[in-house]
């Protein structure tokens, strides 16, 4: 094989320009632009959140502590490795404003403030003012939406426990937003001497102690880090630095982003259908000329190759073009997206994730054109003396098939590597292939049921219809292409449409009917008789829970640190609510071994949650050290129980007896399940009589966390809109290649009588059916794809959703429909007399 003759024969036909390629190039682009473009903002954010570590969490390294400040010991060990250290308490509380003798309230997150914070950054308020200023005296500032519900304006006064407290200016945004994660509360910003008198802080009250370091130019982070640790890993204390400033927003966006990377591969699987039916059609027009080298002594491997370098020249440019589109993109919406996100983000230019997009790209224009260049093989010499030289293989040869196989594996592995995901990777790789396999199955049983519904006796009289079935079900028709281009887009918002209802009505639905109206915490031991009384007593109230509540952080496990044995698992993250009771709860269902017996009075034992204790590798007798208030207590394992976290009701993974925490300083948490109409008053009446008390509305915070779902439901939904939009080009392709069809169709049809309005009919109908046969086959998917997220990922209950059905469906027809109809204008006015000639 003479490589310079393949590459002269290719320079020689892309003279002819890019006709037939159109379709290729948008399809390659469009895909490779969502992946470049949604990897450079997710890459333009992380590099935002690394470069600003130290402002977001307020200080070069943070130390904190739950339910108490730090020691001599720890101040002292702080003072001396920092330039200057800044206090602050978090917690949350309800604002209380008082009208004409009616009182509103609000959940809010308190941050107490030091003279020195922040240590990084600036706080931006409205009016422009300084933050001491603001915070002067009595003088508090809040989030515009707190102000807002409370009904504040600058200068109004409300109420936190038992003080006083003036709004000096509307928060606008603290530098240290995101460190904080999800919270239930706009956040109040007041200095924290201004607590004293407000009651809020008694012993017991579950609150934080955040300690912001700002540290030399040069500190080695991880060695103070390991220092910290080993001096204070008994004492509860946690550990955060500017290398990770916001965690869970840092999570968050790589999760999202990779999925969303994901859902890009899922379109540029579908421009892959495209690029495949483009270089078919362009190379079923060149029969002639690859009969006529073949005649001339050109070898099949030659011809192969020549066509080879013209597909990867123009897959070159196709994904020159995407990455282009994709890195400008963010740039030219850099203030846009700037503006939607709660962290700040380094938008630039980003070449990694260009080159990512650029090897999906490369892998996947391979992978979806060698198995119709292989076809160039097949075509004789006598294709030039005769329309067809033969039947096709349907697959190609073994070393094509190898081939194919591994790029697939290749592509598969890097969307692995390079998402770091790799199990939602290959999850996504198997939904991907199976939709595909099942979408190629679709368009077969679509054939099939077309020709058998055009022989049907009852479809005799209605001309239109059966031909639309006819030409679907015959060979060469484009239903493959269209079913697998529209279907898997269909497929990716069909899943999401499915998952998202069921997510909503689980949680705006399902959830309240099981869970508590208010969850009240920072109950003092000597105010439950009284919250018990006037709870009780209430004629709209079902159902009262209370339990009493300390936090606490498990260290080790059998003498060992808890990480070495469990990982990083969510219960060792941060600090852990522990309970104690006598004798069982009412309705705890036990797994193995047994309650303590009432008055037990011996070492510490504890019931662990069974399915956490399963998956920490847990049994029964193990040792758990954990560590509340500075004190470590060491309690045995006696029993596993199930604890049920989705009612949103009381549920601890520890449980020890009495005696283990006996003489620790704590409070008790209630749930509360009262009708609609008695929550008012009821809230009212304690807010009133105990009012360090903070009470948390579940259908709120059920409010907040929808919130959330709507966001991860839009971002994952414009994902797979941009999957649908390369369908579109490639049905559009489709409907054009087919063009020339049309016409001869239309001239034959005119021929024997057929009016312009039935020839239309015709191919609406046409167009109609493969749209409701794509639509129909991406409601199933997606219903069985949002059926195994629910099931298996969510563990919660699915029911089919119809709306986003119908209009799954709606759009499918739609689309086709106007694709189709848009390359009929041309076929309607075509003359028969001049088709039919120049066919002779």
């Amino acid at each position: 094989m003479s490589v310079a003759v393949a590459a002269r024969i290719a320079r020689r036909e892309l003279r002819g320009g890019l006709s037939g390629f159109r379709v290729f190039l948008a399809c390659l682009a469009l895909g490779v632009a969502a992946i470049a473009a949604v990897g450079s903002v997710r890459e333009s954010i992380q590099d935002g959140l690394r470069r600003n570590g130290a402002v977001l969490l307020g200080g070069d390294a943070q130390m904190s502590f739950t339910y108490r400040s730090a020691d001599a010991a720890e101040r002292a060990w702080m003072a001396g490795i920092a330039t200057r250290v800044s206090e602050a308490v978090d917690f949350r509380s309800m604002a209380v404003v008082e009208r004409d003798g009616v009182a509103e309230r609000a959940l809010t997150e308190v941050k107490a403030v030091d003279g020195l914070y922040p240590l990084y950054g600036a706080v931006e308020l409205e009016p422009a003012l300084p933050l001491d200023e603001a915070l002067a005296g009595d003088g508090a500032v809040m989030a515009r939406v707190l102000a807002d519900r409370l009904g504040l304006s600058v200068g109004d006064g409300f109420r936190l426990g038992e003080k006083a407290f003036t709004l000096r200016a509307i928060l606008i945004r603290a530098p240290d937003d995101a460190a904080g994660g999800f919270g239930l509360g706009p956040p109040t910003i007041l200095r924290r001497a201004a607590l004293e008198g407000a009651g809020l802080l008694a012993p017991g009250t579950l609150f934080d102690t955040d300690y912001r370091l700002a540290l030399p130019a040069g500190a080695d982070l991880a060695a103070l880090e390991a220092e910290a640790t080993r001096r204070f890993r008994d004492s509860g204390m946690r550990w955060r630095d500017s290398r990770n400033a916001a965690p869970g927003m840092t999570m968050f966006v790589e999760r999202v982003g990779a999925f969303l990377v994901l859902v890009g591969l899922a379109g540029l699987a579908v421009g892959g259908v495209g690029v495949s039916a483009a270089v078919r059609a362009y190379l079923d027009g060149k029969t002639a000329v690859i009969a006529t080298l073949k005649t001339l002594g050109a070898e099949g491997r030659t011809i192969f190759m020549a066509y080879l370098m013209q597909i990867g020249l123009l897959a070159v440019l196709g994904i020159g073009l995407g990455l282009v589109l994709g890195g400008a993109a963010p740039l030219l919406l850099a203030p846009v997206i700037e503006a939607q996100l709660p962290v700040p983000a380094d938008i630039r230019f980003h070449p990694g994730p260009l080159a990512e997009a650029a090897l999906y790209g490369a892998l996947t224009a391979l992978l979806f054109t060698l198995w119709p260049l292989a076809r160039t093989a097949e075509v004789r010499a006598a294709a030039l003396f005769r329309d067809a030289s033969g039947p096709v293989r349907a697959m190609p040869g073994p070393r094509v098939l190898a081939a194919l196989v591994t790029l697939a594996v290749l592509l598969i592995g890097a969307a692995a590597v390079l998402s770091g995901v790799p199990d939602l990777a290959l999850w996504a790789a198997a939904g991907i292939l199976g939709a595909l396999l099942l979408l190629v199955a679709a368009a077969r049983a679509v054939r099939w049921l077309a020709r058998r519904g055009a022989r049907a006796k009852a479809l005799r009289g209605h001309s239109a219809l059966r031909l639309a079935l006819g030409a679907v079900g015959g060979p060469g028709g484009e239903a493959t292409s269209v079913v697998l281009s529209l279907g898997l887009g269909l497929s990716v918002l069909a899943a999401v449409g499915q998952i998202n209802a069921n997510m909503q009505a689980a949680i705006a639905e399902e959830l309240p009917g099981v869970a508590p109206s208010y969850f009240i915490v920072d109950i003092q031991p000597d105010q439950l008789p009284g919250y018990l009384a006037r709870v009780e007593s209430d004629p709209g109230v079902h159902k009262v829970q209370t339990a009493p509540m300390l936090r606490g952080v498990i260290t080790r496990i059998n003498g060992r640190p808890a990480r070495e044995v469990a990982g990083d698992h969510w219960v060792l993250n941060g600090d852990r609510g522990v309970t104690s009771s006598d004798s069982a709860p009412e309705g705890t269902v036990i797994t193995q071994g047994a309650w303590w017996p009432e008055g037990y009075d011996g070492p510490p034992v504890m019931s662990f949650a069974d399915e956490e204790a399963r998956e920490m590798g847990l049994k029964l007798g193990d040792a758990v050290t954990v560590n509340i208030l500075g004190r470590d207590i060491t309690a045995t394992i006696t029993s596993f129980r199930v604890v049920d976290f989705s009612t949103a009701g009381i549920g601890f993974v520890l449980s020890m007896n009495p005696g283990a925490l006996q003489g620790a300083p704590h409070t008790a948490i209630s749930t509360i399940y009262a009708d609609a109409a008695a929550e008012a008053p009821l809230l009212r009446d304690l807010a009133a009589a105990y009012p360090n008390i903070t009470a948390i509305r579940v259908r709120d915070a059920i409010d907040r966390v929808s919130e959330v779902l709507r966001g991860l439901a839009a971002a994952v939904t414009y994902g797979a809109m941009a999957t649908l939009v390369t369908g579109l080009f490639v049905l559009i392709g489709a409907a054009a290649a087919g063009e020339r069809a049309r016409v001869f169709e239309a001239a034959v049809l005119k021929t024997v009588g057929a009016v312009r309005g039935q020839v239309l009919a015709y191919f609406a109908l046409r167009s109609a059916i493969l749209g409701a046969a794509a639509g129909l086959v991406a409601v199933f998917a997606g219903g069985v794809a949002g059926w195994a997220v629910m099931t298996f990922v969510m563990e919660a209950d699915y029911a089919f959703e119809p709306v986003s059905a119908l209009l799954i469906v709606s759009g499918g027809v739609l689309a086709t429909l106007l694709a189709g109809l848009g390359f009929a204008l041309r076929p309607l006015a075509a003359r028969p007399a001049r088709v039919l000639r120049a066919r002779e």
